[in-house]
């Protein structure tokens, strides 16, 4: 069976895409800007900051497993599908929250104490975790659902970045839009990030939502979610075309069967508990936290790294996540015929080539003016490599085990929400300014952070991928499925 046959048709992939695009919107928002905005914008001392992130961080850590066990064990909304239902549940809890979290606290004023103003933001950013978590877990728990072909399965998850791509593109250029309207001519201050940008984040967090929430019922119309016993009937013709292309499958394996067959057990389904005695998720979580500690960090640290390092003008923290996310728009074409191509693993290995590029390129250059154009590309294009190999990793290690692929989802995604909340807060607790202003220290400080967060999380990501090079991903079955030791 040809891959085009076991492939979704091209308008059910691009709704499938469609349904992570309002988490794209406000992730981007989250990582870029949240730190700049409490600490530059806000007045926030670093280690309050800090804290808003990590609060975020936990709860999505804590949310995410729980929902994707929560996700495997319901059943759902009457016909609506169980994913469908939770992704529906996550996209309400991220709309009604995630305006208040990038505007100024309601009631306070320059002499409200920063404590009260943690405390206002915190409900909101819980929220939205909540839901973010709740609508990222269902979504990527569709994937082995609606393909079973590994090359559509990385098909998929290329369509779903290049939408995460997008989403970003829109965020920043709509940023660049409302810096470029904000800007005051003559006036020195202009280029400074300060509390008159306060309307600037507050009306870009609206457009995100309003955008985003377009593209959610898009996918919540255009997505069939298949259903347990669903055999296609009643007219359905994606239903009759998966039933006939089993059938297909059934006769070709019939044909290729031994007359005198040997009696081997089907494999049998795993449970959430027997994952955790299967080697081969820690080695793919392992992988797929250091790939997102290199994507988060970097997207978080890179304006506080354009602005205190480098020192450029407040419109180059749109221009230059543009231009990463524009390379790995482009680089996400490449994705699946590359990995046919050289495999998973290798194709991973030079998305970590570009991104120790990009390291070794900012090491080497204190002061990049127009280069770092050059190293954005770089810096873009490896992450959306690593990536899309290593959601394509996690969908492989599930393989036909749908039944608890939203714990799996969600057991990879807690490992990075809680690294990227603890290294932000441990950066943030190494800075050498608490104030708003920064001193001549965290010019370097910011310098050292972006090297250490692709070049030094990247080495540890080689490491892994050695791992599963010489133990491959694959499901070892020791009596697990039933619990028995």
């Amino acid at each position: 069976m040809s891959d085009t046959e076991r492939s979704l048709p091209v308008v059910r992939r691009i709704s499938y895409a469609a349904g992570h695009f309002l988490n794209d919107l406000c992730a981007s928002m989250w990582f870029t800007y949240l730190l700049v905005f409490y600490h530059s914008v806000l007045g926030f001392q670093n280690t309050n900051a800090g804290v808003l992130l990590l609060v975020g961080q936990i709860a999505d850590g804590v949310c995410t497993p729980l929902i994707g066990y929560e996700s495997d064990r319901t059943p759902g909304c009457g016909n609506y599908g169980k994913r469908k239902t939770w992704h529906l549940v996550g996209t309400l809890s991220v709309v009604v929250s995630f305006a208040f979290i990038f505007n100024q606290c309601l009631g306070c004023d320059s002499l409200t104490p920063q404590w009260a103003s943690l405390v206002y933001f915190v409900p909101f950013i819980v929220i939205f975790q909540f839901g973010w978590a709740a609508t990222q877990i269902s979504h990527l728990s569709l994937i082995p659902e609606l393909v079973t072909c590994e090359h559509a399965k990385v098909e998929l998850t290329a369509y779903r970045y290049s939408f995460t791509v997008i989403a970003n593109i829109t965020v920043y250029a709509v940023a660049y839009l409302l810096f470029h309207l904000q800007a005051g001519g003559d006036d020195p201050l202009s280029d400074e990030l300060g509390p008159i940008d306060i309307p600037v984040f507050r009306n870009l967090a609206l457009i995100v939502l309003g955008i985003g929430a377009l593209f959610s019922v898009f996918f919540h119309v255009g997505t069939t979610e298949r259903r347990p016993g669903y055999e296609g009937e009643a007219g359905d013709e994606e239903g009759r075309r998966r039933k006939r292309l089993e059938e297909e499958e059934e006769e070709a394996e019939g044909e290729r069967r031994p007359l005198l067959s040997r009696s081997e057990p089907s494999t049998p389904l795993l449970q959430w508990k027997c994952w955790l005695k299967q080697a081969s998720f820690y080695q793919v979580a392992l992988l797929y936290m250091c790939t997102r500690l290199i994507v988060n960090l970097s997207q978080t640290y890179i304006s506080m790294y354009l602005i205190n390092t480098l020192q450029l003008p407040k419109k180059f923290i749109a221009t230059i996540p543009l231009v990463m996310y524009v390379s790995g728009f482009l680089s996400s074409f490449i994705m699946k015929p590359l990995s046919k191509l050289i495999g998973k693993c290798l194709t991973y290995f030079v998305g970590l080539l570009l991104i120790m590029a990009f390291s070794y390129w900012v090491l080497l250059e204190a002061e990049m003016g127009q280069q770092v154009y050059g190293a954005a590309v770089l810096l873009g294009a490896g992450s959306a490599t690593i990536l899309v190999i290593s959601l394509a990793m996690t969908a492989e290690l599930i393989a036909d085990q749908t039944q608890s692929g939203a714990f799996v989802y969600g057991a990879m995604s807690f490992t990075d929400k809680l690294a990227n909340g603890a290294a932000v807060m441990i950066i943030q607790a190494l800075h050498p300014c608490h104030t708003v202003g920064c001193c001549p220290a965290c010019v370097w400080f910011y310098h050292y952070v972006m090297v250490v967060v692709t070049g030094g999380v990247a080495v540890v990501a080689a490491l892994a991928l050695c791992c599963i090079l010489i133990w491959p991903i694959k499901i070892r079955l020791r009596n697990t499925a039933t619990g028995v030791n």
